[in-house]
């Protein structure tokens, strides 16, 4: 007989960290307005433990509660892959599942993915094909390896399906649906937080950002930004120079504050235009981008959100695995040299920045697109 959607076996949808909150959120509401709806599972691994800040991510983003917390929490790479997948494991043999959903390219996603595709359930990867070139990356590794074992990824752009040809994945596997992180600003900019009320709610004057220049937001969080001295300190130096020529609003990720302390940073950044916020929920960063005249980052999503909000971002790092962002967004590539950085800087406050458009299929639309394609392919597969 035909399989009907509400007689399916649930679709696992796993989440870990921050950045699969936003690419989860608008996936799961998909889901459940089809006809008919794609029953699923929500599992949080709890690669990411802070629970106030899950708690609030969750809200924000109306993100139902997990059905499952494997509260794996912090560890090495492969201490905290090797738990995601003891824990989780269980888990497909107690529900069974059509398919295994897995998004992004934490530890989370290749565990899982892993664990799924050794019991014959298939794996489904959204933002497959992004691929910055660097092998040192983690997350390049995870990328990688998801889409090989994959049965059907979901692309955000086209050029991640040149990607993944190359790597010899068959044309029939590939779907391009466009950006779920898109769907989730889209659905959630006009309750963005304002700046002021952030700024408040942080015990700063409400007007400590206002300039003539306007302001800068800055996030800093990868390993290769703030766990080494000497780079973290030479990013401190550009940011006090910085803020000679706009206040900037500096979002301080809990790795980069231990590190800051740790080596003995924080005393520079004091005397500066620089005001030092705690990890901000969805909409207060919504509120903090979209307000900004130009944002600072080493972050792959925000890259993107600066792209569909139209605002000049300035990537601190040597490679992105979001090029799309470059060629046809607002993001421009500076690297951790103080001189280019300044210099992209200056030329953003006298000329205003790439303008850049929103990509192909950025339209707030993507998750409706899977929705329907995987119930689609999971109907065929079963009959």
């Amino acid at each position: 007989m035909p399989v009907e959607g509400a007689r399916m076996k649930p679709v696992i949808c796993v989440v870990g960290a921050r950045p699969n909150y936003m690419k989860m959120a608008p996936i799961v509401k998909a889901f459940a307005a089809h006809q008919p709806p794609l029953p699923y599972l929500l599992v949080h691994t709890g690669q990411h433990y802070d629970h106030a800040m899950n708690a609030k991510l969750f809200g924000d983003l109306k993100l139902p509660d997990p059905d499952v917390n494997l509260e794996v929490g912090s560890a090495s790479h492969a201490v905290q892959t090797a738990e995601i997948m003891k824990r989780f494991e269980p888990i497909l043999d107690e529900h069974g599942a059509s398919a295994v959903l897995v998004v992004g390219d934490v530890n989370s996603t290749i565990a899982c993915a892993l664990v799924a595709t050794k019991k014959n359930i298939p794996v489904v990867h959204v933002e497959a094909g992004l691929r910055s070139f660097d092998r040192g990356m983690p997350e390049e590794i995870n990328r990688v390896l998801t889409d090989q074992i994959a049965d059907l990824l979901y692309t955000t752009e086209a050029g991640a399906s040149v990607n993944l040809a190359r790597e010899g994945i068959a044309e029939p596997r590939i779907q391009f649906v466009g950006n779920v992180m898109i769907d989730s600003l889209r659905a959630n900019l006009a309750q963005a937080v304002p700046v002021a009320q952030t700024l408040s709610a942080a015990g700063h004057a409400s007007d400590a950002l206002h300039s003539p220049n306007g302001f800068a937001l800055v996030t800093l969080h990868r390993p290769s930004n703030v766990d080494d001295q000497e780079t973290l300190s030479g990013l401190v130096n550009t940011l006090c120079e910085a803020s000679k020529r706009l206040p900037i609003a500096f979002a301080v990720h809990p790795r980069t504050r231990s590190n800051l302390e740790r080596f003995g940073l924080f005393a520079r950044l004091a005397g500066e235009r620089i005001v030092q916020l705690p990890p901000q929920g969805y909409l207060e960063m919504l509120g903090l981008m979209s307000a900004a005249r130009v944002v600072m980052t080493d972050s792959g999503g925000i890259q993107e959100e600066t792209t569909a909000l139209g605002v000049p971002c300035l990537t601190l790092r040597e490679n992105t695995e979001r090029p799309i962002t470059v060629d046809e967004g607002t993001n421009t590539l500076v690297g951790r040299d103080h001189d280019a950085i300044i210099r992209a800087l200056d030329q953003i406050l006298i000329g205003g920045g790439k303008a850049g458009r929103s990509p192909a299929l950025w339209d707030g639309r993507a998750a409706e697109r899977i929705a329907a394609h995987l119930h689609a392919w999971l109907v065929a597969r079963a009959n």
